[in-house]
């Protein structure tokens, strides 16, 4: 709900639906993620959304576990992801503070999405589990370790922070792939 209540607060309507018809009907397609892989795999294969949502050619934005599920498999439960970036969903180091929770800054950022970021704006993070570096990085951040705080492959764009909980800086990047 927070993820439709930003997008209403920018001016645009949108709908929540886990109908593959609509999805494929859709201008553009957000998977918030909350919760964890295993589960959240298990519900998009109950309605067939694994497969719908590979063959999209609309803008198409994962956040958070969104994103994670969009990723070739995650060590949360050995959880087999969509593939559509080709890299690991990690758990971060036991020994240190997890879950990563709260504000923290982007570096290199590369793509439309980041058209109206600030080099001193911060976004807020709530995750214990990371996509690697890879070709299809368009942001870092660097808890504990460098990881992958933003991807995209072709039409599919993936966070791991909360563009709708983070303030000016996020309202700013998702209006920004409302407005792709």
């Amino acid at each position: 709900m927070s993820v439709m209540n930003a997008i209403h607060r920018l001016g645009f309507e949108c709908a929540v639906t886990d109908n593959p018809e609509d999805i494929q009907k859709a201008e553009k397609v957000i998977l918030p993620g909350v919760g964890e892989a295993r589960s959240a795999m298990k519900s998009l294969q109950s309605n067939n959304l694994d497969k719908v949502i590979k063959t999209l050619h609309q803008p198409f934005l994962g956040i958070c576990l969104g994103m994670q599920l969009m990723c070739d498999h995650s060590e949360e439960n050995d959880t087999t992801g969509l593939g559509i970036f080709d890299v690991s969903v990690k758990r971060f180091p036991p020994s240190e503070i997890v879950p990563h929770m709260g504000w923290n800054s982007l570096d290199d950022l590369k793509g439309g999405l980041f058209a109206q970021f600030k080099s001193d704006d911060n976004i807020y993070f709530v995750h214990s589990y990371y996509a690697e570096i890879s070709n299809e990085t368009i942001a870092k951040c660097n808890y504990i370790l460098p990881f992958s705080a933003a991807m995209q492959k072709d039409n599919f764009y993936g966070v791991q922070f909360h563009p709708e909980k983070s303030g000016v800086a996020g309202s700013n990047i998702l209006k920004q792939f409302l407005n792709l």
